[in-house]
């Protein structure tokens, strides 16, 4: 039976070379990828920005709805993409009709951890739902095949493209334009097994067939047949959920229930980027729910 934790954890993320949150404040954040700099709303940055001036390339003006509507404005010219590195991993970084800049640096944390459940392994076979632009997936690629699905067939191209870029296209890395949840009920009556799971549902969303999802309706069953797709000898599932409100104890109160017959701990917490400067403020970004057998 696996052990619930209930004091939170946060799992913070520092900058490197290609990304750096530089400040925030008054609902924006204002951070630096490779060479260029941008602003960008952030709802929970309340407090005041250290920064006097923010010298941007662009921002993104969000809409007046909550849905992530919005354009940007640029100040510079900015090219449609440019090449960035973490670690081995390498990717495009683009300015997208999200606000995103294809890809997530406060999973950066999450991707170490990943690895250091997974260190020494070549063979874990794991699988990436909800897989975006693949940074995750050449993370994990580094321990053994990877199962990558997306609903968007744009992002699967690109992750496809970024593995290319990172040199590792000769990697056992499956990449499937597929709807999250039908794809692992389907696997689990294939009674395929994986040693770790990450997923990383949306708020709403829409499958390439038009099949609808809703977190709060749909996700309970997918991470019923997540927990199937796992056993005592698999690593961990970690599971984030951004642009929502609701407790990572929401979270972890379903994973207990879902997972009470698999040995490790479950934990719950926060994702958060550290500010760079000398105060380094924590910016939160997201809310986790994460199973490990270590």
């Amino acid at each position: 039976m696996a052990d619930l934790v209930l004091d939170p954890v946060v799992m913070t993320g520092q900058g490197w070379a290609d990304y750096g949150l530089v400040d925030s404040g008054h609902g924006r954040k204002y951070e630096r990828y490779g060479p260029y700099r941008f602003i960008r709303p952030e709802p929970q940055a309340m407090w005041r920005p250290r920064l006097e001036h923010w010298d941007a390339h662009g921002e993104f003006v969000p809409g007046s709805d909550e849905d992530g509507g919005g354009r940007w404005s640029f100040g510079s010219r900015v090219p449609e993409g440019w090449p960035l590195s973490w670690g081995e991993a390498k990717f495009t970084a683009q300015c997208t009709p999200f606000r995103h800049l294809g890809f997530f640096p406060d999973m950066v944390p999450v991707w170490d951890w990943m690895g250091e459940r997974l260190d020494g392994r070549s063979d874990a076979a794991t699988l990436n739902l909800f897989g975006y632009t693949g940074v995750g997936t050449q993370a994990l690629s580094r321990f053994g095949p990877v199962t990558h699905v997306d609903a968007s067939k744009k992002s699967v191209a690109q992750a496809r493209a970024n593995a290319e870029l990172a040199g590792i296209a000769d990697r056992p890395i499956r990449w499937i334009v597929d709807d999250a949840a039908k794809f692992a009920a389907r696997e689990v009556r294939r009674e395929k097994r994986y040693d770790g799971i990450i997923l990383d549902p949306p708020k709403f969303g829409r499958g390439p067939e038009g099949e609808v999802w809703r977190l709060e309706e749909h996700l309970p069953r997918l991470l019923g047949d997540c927990g199937q797709l796992l056993d005592d000898q698999s690593r961990f599932l970690f599971l984030t959920v951004y642009a929502v409100r609701m407790s990572s104890l929401a979270l972890i109160g379903l994973m207990d229930e879902i997972f009470r017959d698999l040995p490790g701990k479950l934990e719950h917490g926060d994702l958060a980027v550290r500010e760079e400067g000398p105060d380094g403020r924590l910016l939160p970004t997201a809310i986790f729910a994460r199973w490990s057998n270590d």
